[in-house]
């Protein structure tokens, strides 16, 4: 049997360069599924995900998801495409095995935690905002810090700065002003030791609850907890203005990272998953 894709509608070029298309997945003619591909702007339009794919259950474990997707591969090298990635359910295990088996790799998570009561805070430690004056700096970190994360993982730098620029744009139109932004510095015996960037709203990752964007201890500062406290107060800040769930982003090869949000009681929701077009 033949498994294909059959475009369902003419590929669509968004106001800012995103290509994309819907298909049907076909087992010789007959619809069993559906996917959708596009690029990805923030990348500079080099990187395509495969924002869909679906078989139905009657034809599942029978090869059509692992064709369908080397398919959606082809039509993004087409595109001019490099890399591909695809965002995985955490319950979805069997898109985990497809995207695993197919060579790709997990390049981040998405992780979650539901807040019920505020935590304290260690001795001695206290909260402040950051200050208007101390805010270029930050940014200036913050900005090279984040392009050379992506750097690390493989983006080239152009692409990694398109991206940093357009999503700070996004996120920090207005600076340490950017309404529903928090931006704040966490001082242990009088000292400053690191800062937290948490989104409340419509200005979070997925639209509601609370969101952290950025976490920094200073280098001299490392190894004595104050990561676990800056999520604290990302925790009581959240209460605070009523929100109940706070989500973050972690890089997948970020083990002490990973180890101190799960021991925090953080659960997967996603993983994103990415491959190289050769």
């Amino acid at each position: 049997m033949t498994t294909t894709l059959r475009p369902t509608a003419p590929q669509h070029e968004s106001a800012d360069g995103v290509r994309s298309r819907a298909y049907e997945v076909c087992v010789n003619g007959r619809p069993v599924g559906t996917a959708e591909v596009s690029t990805d702007a923030r990348f500079g339009g080099r990187f395509g995900k495969i924002r869909h794919l679906s078989i139905a259950e009657g034809d599942r474990r029978r090869g059509r998801g692992t064709v369908a997707a080397l398919a959606a591969e082809e039509v993004l090298r087409g595109w001019g495409c490099t890399q591909v990635s695809a965002s995985v359910p955490a319950d979805a295990h069997g898109a985990l095995a497809l995207t695993t088996a197919l060579g790709y790799t997990a390049r981040g998570h998405n992780m979650v935690k539901d807040l019920t009561e505020s935590p304290e805070l260690p001795p001695a430690t206290r909260v402040r905002p950051l200050t208007d004056a101390e805010y270029p700096e930050w940014f200036t970190r913050e900005r090279a810090s984040y392009i050379r994360d992506w750097m690390d993982r493989g983006v080239p730098e152009e692409q990694a700065t398109t991206k940093a620029d357009a999503d700070y744009a996004t996120l920090l139109p207005d600076g340490p002003a950017t309404r529903s932004v928090l931006l704040r510095v966490l001082t242990h015996e009088d000292v400053a030791r690191g800062n937290i960037w948490i989104a409340l709203g419509d200005r979070s990752e997925n639209g509601e609850g609370a969101y952290v964007y950025a976490v920094e201890v200073a280098p001299e500062h490392r190894g004595q907890g104050h990561g676990r406290s800056l999520l604290l107060v990302a925790e009581r800040e959240s209460l605070a203005a009523g929100v109940t769930r706070l989500g973050l982003h972690v890089f997948a090869n970020n083990t002490p990272a990973v180890r101190l949000y799960e021991s925090l009681g953080y659960r997967y929701v996603v993983t994103h998953m990415v491959k190289s077009l050769l």
